[in-house]
C-alpha cells in the first residue's frame, strides 16, 4: 500500500508493510459515520490509508470534546494502548474526511512490537505527537478564551479540508469545543462583523 509505504518508521522495512497488508482489513467509510465507540471493545487498531477521523471524548453530563485528529499514515494511540491491555475504549471516533482504513487485530500489534522495531518506533512517534496534542488541549481551556480556540479550530479543519470553505454546523463546533451551541454561535457573529469569515447555511468560509 502506497500510504504504509509513505510512514517514516516502515519505509525501509517492506516485510513490516507486507505483513500490515497481509493481516490487516481494508474498509471504505463516508464523513460522519463512527468506527469506534466510547466503551467498546477494541478488536483492531486503525491505520488511516486516507481521509481523516476525528477523535473525541464524552462527559459524564453529556458534553463532547474534540482530542485530536488523525490523518492519512496515522493511527490511534488510545486504540493501541486499549487493545494491548483488553481494555474498552476511552474515546470515540468518527470519520471527518472520507476514508479509507486499514484495521489490524489486536494479536498482531503485539506480535509485531516483539518482531520489528520499526513498528515500535512507529508506535513510540504517534504516542508522542498524541501527548503534545493532548497538553495543547489542557492549556486551550486553561488558559485560552472560548473565540481563541474556535479559530484555532477552524484553522484546524481548513487544514484537514484544504479548503477555506468548511461544511460543519454550530452545534458540531460546540460538541468538538465542550461549549455551548448559543455562545459558538455568537461568537462566530462577531468573527464574521470583523471580517474573519463568511457564514453560510452550514458552512463557513474563512476570509
Amino acid at each position: 500500500m502506497q500510504s504504509l509505504e509513505q510512514i517514516t518508521e516502515l519505509k525501509n522495512s517492506p516485510e513490516l508493510i507486507s505483513k500490515l497488508t497481509q493481516y490487516g482489513v481494508v474498509r471504505h467509510y463516508k464523513a460522519g459515520e463512527m468506527i469506534l465507540d466510547e466503551n467498546s471493545h477494541i478488536r483492531a487498531i486503525p491505520i488511516v490509508i486516507s481521509g481523516t477521523l476525528k477523535v473525541m471524548r464524552t462527559e459524564e453530563d453529556g458534553r463532547e470534546i474534540l482530542l485530536y485528529y488523525i490523518k492519512a499514515g496515522e493511527s490511534c494511540i488510545m486504540s493501541f494502548l486499549g487493545g494491548l491491555h483488553d481494555e474498552t475504549s476511552k474515546v470515540r471516533a468518527d470519520v471527518e474526511e472520507d476514508a479509507e482504513i486499514l484495521f489490524l487485530p489486536v494479536d498482531k500489534v503485539s506480535l509485531f512490537i516483539r518482531e520489528y522495531p520499526e513498528w515500535l518506533d512507529y508506535i513510540f512517534r504517534l504516542y508522542h505527537k498524541r501527548f503534545e496534542e493532548l497538553l495543547e488541549i489542557v492549556n486551550a481551556i486553561a488558559f485560552r478564551k472560548v473565540d481563541e480556540r474556535l479559530l484555532d479550530l477552524l484553522q484546524k479543519k481548513k487544514l484537514v479540508s484544504g479548503s477555506n470553505t468548511l461544511q460543519v454546523t454550530h452545534e458540531q463546533l460546540a460538541n468538538e469545543l465542550g461549549t455551548a451551541r448559543v455562545v459558538v454561535s455568537r461568537l462566530l457573529k462577531q468573527l464574521e462583523e470583523r471580517g474573519q469569515l463568511q457564514l453560510g447555511r452550514n458552512k463557513i468560509t474563512l476570509m
